[in-house]
């Protein structure tokens, strides 16, 4: 018989299983705590780019070039981060910076620069070409701009500062700490890679913050993230430039402006003719005109009407024009050297003529050569500001993009170069659109409620047309409808209204009064949108509402007695001259 063994097995006790999940619990935390745990980065990145790298800003901006005991910078760099006006001309091969004050060429490889034409001498040219870029001298240009510069140990990082920046003193505190949490990081977080080490009661300055860490530099430029609680705060600093206070002594005048233009085709008028102009206190004569693509003027000025004007308390503000020829305009202020024969003409036509100031009146360029149009205003107005004259610029108000009339004007830099800006607020309608108002009142306050966020109320003028035109809409033997229009002065108006009995009666829609008339043998309909004594003081009033400089009308000739009282802002205007 076989035997039989049997075998017990013990129950496992409570206590391991207890011991097995405790186990397998602190396994899978650890495996958490390991893979969550921000442990410090060990990689380390190159903070600099290049030899001479140039810090500005907080960052590095582009490299410098150092010949002998010289430091140059790039061209672009200056244009994009110090100067956008800054420009390299190339028919004359020079770098060209202005100022409220100054015009200033430096030629390429030439040891004189030109400030407003006057040459200063150099040891050294201060514009130099290497490998095709523009390099410029930066101790050549710390005179024309508020920064300063050094170069900084160890690195041979130049350091550029500009006035106003701003940082704080600060120093890594004394504790004896990880060499691992005294490192600079790129980002605020130690998982990020560190640029450079930190030492115990280090110098350093504080340039921002995030989270709980700070962004500071080291006195070789080198920049990072690392812990507050690592860094002791110490005062802030501003950094101030003291530079040359830069005046101009552009004649001024009391109280509003009232100007009007004074339109000049071949010959100008008989002075003895022109009656009283209540209010008026500059007029604007079309004198000048561009020429040639050279640069030249056709002048029809008179000094004659200059000594008339002024007797009568006008300050003359003579009005040059680009011909309203696109190509002209392109071909005449591309170079350097046109735009300052155009300048130098005025500069002379002013003393011959003995101008106050001079209006510009730019129209009808292609939207590309804005910028052209804008440094040419730039490089004009010192040189007009030193003679003692006003600068004003004619422009529209904005009607899209790929105009000719409208796009090329860079309004906001337009207002900081000049004194005035002149608004045309005409025309609404033209043969385009089709009959209208030559500038209706609701047209007028929305697009001027507009310009006003580009242009300061206190440099903007509000230009009104003294002129309607009379729409003509002809119906033709088959049905079709011909629209023409014929400008009418404000005399010329009311003859028309007498001679075909109409009455007048007022637009709301306008703010103006309206006339229309059906005449049987034309098979034509005329409508006018008037041009009266009521619709001038309404936008006078605009002018006043807004707190405008004044009111130009255009022109002279288009207006009677009542355009002056109704435009005039305030009933007594003197004109002075001031320093």
């Amino acid at each position: 018989m076989a035997q039989i063994e049997i075998h017990k097995t013990k129950k496992q006790s409570k206590k391991w299983l207890i011991t097995g999940i405790v186990g397998c619990l602190l396994l899978i935390f650890s495996s958490i705590i390991l893979l969550l745990y921000p442990f410090a980065s060990e990689e380390k990145k190159t903070y600099f780019n290049g030899k001479f790298p140039i810090l500005f800003k907080g960052k590095q901006q582009a490299n410098a070039l150092v010949e002998g005991n010289s430091l140059f910078v790039p061209l672009a760099f200056l244009q994009e981060q110090i100067d956008q006006s800054i420009l390299y001309d190339e028919k004359s091969k020079s770098v060209i910076m202005t100022t409220k004050s100054k015009v200033v060429q430096m030629p390429t490889d030439s040891l004189t620069y030109f400030v407003n034409e006057a040459p200063v001498d150099l040891q050294l040219s201060p514009i130099i070409s290497r490998d095709g870029r523009i390099f410029v001298a930066l101790d050549a240009i710390l005179p024309f701009y508020g920064i300063q510069y050094e170069k900084l140990p160890d690195s041979g990082a130049i350091l550029i500062q500009a006035d106003g920046d701003q940082f704080i003193f600060a120093r890594v505190i004394e504790n004896d700490i990880n060499k691992e949490k005294l490192r600079l990081r790129t980002g605020a977080s130690w998982q990020t890679p560190y640029v450079a080490e930190m030492k115990p009661k280090e110098a350093v300055t504080i340039e921002g913050e995030k989270d709980d860490f700070y962004f500071v530099r080291k006195a070789n430029g080198i920049g990072g993230y690392i812990k507050k609680e690592y860094i002791t705060k110490g005062e802030p600093v501003k950094i101030t430039i003291n530079r040359e206070l830069e005046t101009t002594q552009a004649p001024k005048i009391n109280g509003p402006i009232h100007l009007t233009w004074e339109a000049v085709y071949t010959k100008n008028p008989n002075s003895a003719k022109i009656p009283e102009m209540a209010g008026v206190n500059v007029v604007s004569p079309t004198w000048f005109s561009l020429a040639g693509a050279d640069g030249s003027i056709k002048n029809l000025a008179s000094l004659e009407y200059s000594k008339w004007a002024q007797g009568k308390g006008y300050q003359v503000w003579g009005l040059f024009s680009n011909s309203f020829d696109p190509e002209l305009t392109h071909e005449a202020l591309k170079d350097f050297d046109t735009r300052k024969t155009i300048i130098r003409q005025l500069l002379t036509f002013s003393q011959m003529y003995q101008l106050n100031g001079i209006n510009f009146d730019i129209e009808n360029v292609y939207p590309e050569d804005g910028p052209l149009v804008t440094q040419f205003m730039r490089e004009a107005v010192p040189y007009l500001h030193k003679a003692g004259l006003i600068v004003s610029m004619d422009i529209t108000f904005a009607a899209g993009e790929n105009n000719n009339w409208s796009s090329f004007y860079n309004r906001p830099k337009l207002a900081e170069i000049v004194d005035y800006l002149v608004v045309m607020a005409y025309d609404e309608h033209t043969k385009a659109t089709g009959p209208g108002s030559v500038s209706s009142l609701p047209w007028v306050e929305n697009n001027l409620q507009r310009l006003l966020k580009d242009v300061p109320k206190k440099k903007l003028i509000l230009g009104v047309p003294l002129y309607a035109r009379l729409w003509k809409e002809q119906t033709g033997a088959e049905g079709n409808v011909e629209v023409s229009s014929t400008a009418m002065s404000m005399d010329k108006v009311k003859a028309w209204l007498a001679e075909k009995g109409v009455q007048s009666s007022y637009d709301p829609e306008s703010g103006q009064n309206y006339a229309e008339y059906l005449d049987q043998g034309e098979n034509a309909t005329y409508k006018i949108w008037i041009e009266d004594e009521m619709s001038l003081k309404k936008r006078a009033d605009l002018a006043i509402k807004y707190e405008l400089a004044g009111v130009a009308s255009w022109s002279r000739l288009f207006g009677d007695q009542t355009a002056w009282t109704a435009l005039n802002l305030i009933p007594d205007q003197t004109v002075t001259q001031n320093d």
